[in-house]
């Protein structure tokens, strides 16, 4: 923990708690591979039910909105118990595990499988829909016991004031990261084929398997202290107790505010690589792609260290206008030049935006309480963007083209607008704001 030393013009100032190395390797390992499974959910698993059984904006939609839910509800459960039992590290190694043989569990969901079942193409189209979403849930179960429960507690556990930022920074670029790792892997796929899904579900599944092995040894159990006759269901509501918000009203308007920022982001998010593919017909998007995640990822790393020496405000402004001039040139141009512009821009900002929320709402965090808080993270992060978010960019894309597909089917075609529509929803993010500053600016 820091502690406060007396300089030489008698002033108190903090030392910064140092890290070994082994906390930054198991942060870096677990956040990036944790980060390429929710990239293959978010970004990718919506591609998978649009290629193999053609689904709908709206049915892209409802499995965002009911992994959302899940995740929500297993958070709640998982952090409260976590909390309750004084232990991170069994579930965080014990959920990577199975969230690995969930994810590896997708390779058996094929169109020839189900056809043999059901010989009517558009019925057995509509059953792989149910299914995938029916798995996601599954698959969201155990990657969020895993990671948005007891990872992020832990991440809370094992860091303090002085550290936090570039913690956090670190762990906000892994998302970059991953985009990076997983659209490069992707790159040799022909994500049409069923057998490129079947590779693809293979060894993401089994990677992540090695990795909750390899937290058995990395990983080292914090010092959680738990109070005597803890009630594990008032854990779940603990965070939803009118006392409790009454007490933390600077991390109650912050989720708020996040919330408002990761609708603006789940409005194209589902939708960003089917645009790239399907609208602008970016056969070689992952070249585009890559270099502007990977300066976005420095950017992140680097950005992180703002929070720590300007405070929240100074800090999450900026990543704001980078998203919403990302957006901006996103929905106004289709050149290659520019897209790459954009979305460089939209990513240093959606990925800044997440470090510097992420630290505020764990610094004001209740101590010894990490985990009862990580379902309201995922409320703000996860639930309301994931039920409101994209069910704005279907309604967006309601009256998109459509195209016939060579078994008969017909499939959406995804425009601009849902940029169009995440920039007025970004816009809502500076009301939001507001109340967040005011807060700070009377907290004690």
């Amino acid at each position: 923990m820091p502690y406060n030393e007396e300089n030489e013009n008698g002033g108190i100032y903090m030392i910064k708690t140092k890290k070994t190395p082994k906390f930054y390797l198991a942060l870096v390992i677990f956040s990036l591979v944790g980060q390429v499974a929710w990239v293959m959910e978010n970004m990718y698993l919506t591609v998978f039910i649009y290629k193999m059984f053609h689904a709908s904006a709206s049915a892209i939609s409802a499995m965002v909105a009911a992994s959302a839910i899940s995740a929500t509800v297993t958070t709640l459960l998982i952090g409260a118990l976590s909390d309750k039992l004084g232990k991170r590290k069994i579930f965080i190694c014990g959920g990577y595990i199975a969230w690995g043989i969930s994810i590896w569990s997708f390779s058996l969901l094929r169109m020839d499988v189900l056809g043999n079942l059901f010989p009517n193409v558009a019925s057995a189209a509509s059953l792989g829909v149910s299914l995938t979403i029916i798995m996601d849930c599954l698959m969201t179960f155990f990657g969020s016991s895993a990671n948005d429960a007891c990872f992020n507690a832990w991440l809370t556990d094992v860091t303090d004031e002085t550290n936090r930022g570039a913690a956090e920074g670190i762990n906000s670029m892994m998302p970059l990261m991953a985009i990076l790792v997983v659209f490069g892997g992707f790159m040799g796929f022909d994500l049409s084929l069923s057998e490129s899904w079947v590779t693809i579900f293979n060894v993401i599944g089994i990677v992540v398997i090695a990795i909750g092995v390899l937290g058995i040894f990395l990983i080292q159990e914090p010092k959680v202290q738990t109070e005597e006759n803890q009630k594990y269901f008032a854990n779940i509501f603990y965070g939803f107790r009118p006392s409790v918000v009454k007490k933390n009203p600077v991390l109650y308007l912050t989720f708020i505010a996040f919330a408002v920022f990761n609708i603006a982001i789940q409005i194209f998010m589902p939708y960003l690589i089917l645009y790239y593919t399907e609208s602008l017909k970016m056969a070689n998007y992952v070249l585009i792609m890559a270099p502007a995640i990977l300066l976005a990822g420095v950017f992140t790393a680097v950005y992180g260290r703002m929070y720590d020496r300007k405070g929240f405000k100074v800090a999450v402004i900026p990543t704001i206008v980078l998203l919403m001039a990302g957006f901006a040139v996103l929905y106004l141009f289709k050149n290659t030049a520019l897209v790459f512009i954009g979305s460089l821009l939209m990513m240093a900002g959606y990925l800044g935006g997440m470090g510097i929320f992420g630290a505020m709402v764990r610094d004001h965090t209740p101590q010894n309480k990490a985990g009862m808080f990580q379902g309201l993270r995922i409320c703000s992060q996860v639930l309301i963007p994931g039920m409101i978010g994209p069910a704005i960019g279907a309604k967006v894309l309601a009256n998109a083209e459509t195209v016939i597909n060579s078994d008969g089917t017909e499939s959406f075609i995804p425009n601009a607008n849902i940029f169009l529509a995440a920039f007025i929803a970004a816009i809502v993010i500076f009301v939001a704001l507001i109340p967040v500053f005011r807060a700070k600016k009377t907290e004690k």
